[in-house]
């Protein structure tokens, strides 16, 4: 079972791991930073052993990468994982502002259906099945959320059932929600949110989000 480090500590970038099996260009490694898209949250991008990863992808408890034709990897060599930070952070920050805007929705709508999702380092997307028009909403939603993360608030991410590796995040005093994505620190880190509308098919209704970061100091 490849031990998964981006769930204890989400901000790593880099990482000296061991090979633990190689099957041509698949491989996988004891431990690892490198996320595979799971829950609509894309795969990250970056390196092993200094071989770009073009596929990243669950097996069980197990991630699987797949290589280029030709890398010399073997079971037991030491190896550097580097991950694309900016889009790893990027995709963060937009899943959880996807994860605020789903409760509200939920909270808001007591028949609503999520049908799909995606979370891509430019935006994120909801879909929904329903009938009307969701953006009278967003006005609403896009403040509920924006208050949410004004304050800064603590983001607790952790196992619900380690056994099966389960996991949740949890704003204390707002929600607790199964989820097994990599998750930020606190609230603020989203920075400023904005909703957009796509009717994707009849009684079928996507939210975009897009998050703009707050700017840095110098």
């Amino acid at each position: 079972m490849t031990k998964k480090l981006f769930w204890k500590d989400p901000y790593l970038k880099t990482l000296e791991t061991v090979v633990e099996s190689v099957a041509g260009n698949t491989i996988t490694l004891q431990e690892t930073i490198f996320y595979a898209l799971s829950g609509g949250q894309e795969s990250d991008t970056g390196t092993i052993g200094g071989y770009p990863v073009i596929e990243a992808r669950k097996a069980g408890l197990d991630i699987q990468y797949m290589l280029p034709d030709g890398h010399a990897l073997k079971p037991g060599d030491k190896v550097v994982v580097e991950i694309d930070w900016d889009r790893r952070y990027r995709l963060m920050r937009l899943h959880f502002a996807a994860e605020l805007i789903l409760e509200l929705v939920y909270r808001e709508l007591d028949q609503v259906e999520k049908i799909g999702a995606h979370i891509a380092s430019d935006k994120a997307r909801i879909d929904f099945r329903w009938s009307e028009n969701l953006s009278p909403l967003f006005a609403k939603l896009s403040a509920q959320a924006q208050e949410l993360i004004n304050q800064d608030m603590e983001i607790i991410s952790a196992f619900s059932d380690e056994s099966r590796q389960r996991r949740y995040w949890e704003i204390p005093g707002f929600a607790r929600i199964p989820c097994g994505g990599t998750h930020l620190k606190r609230t603020g880190e989203v920075g400023t949110v904005f909703l957009k509308r796509k009717n994707i098919g009849k009684e079928k209704e996507r939210i975009e989000i897009y998050a703009v970061a707050k700017p840095t100091k110098e």
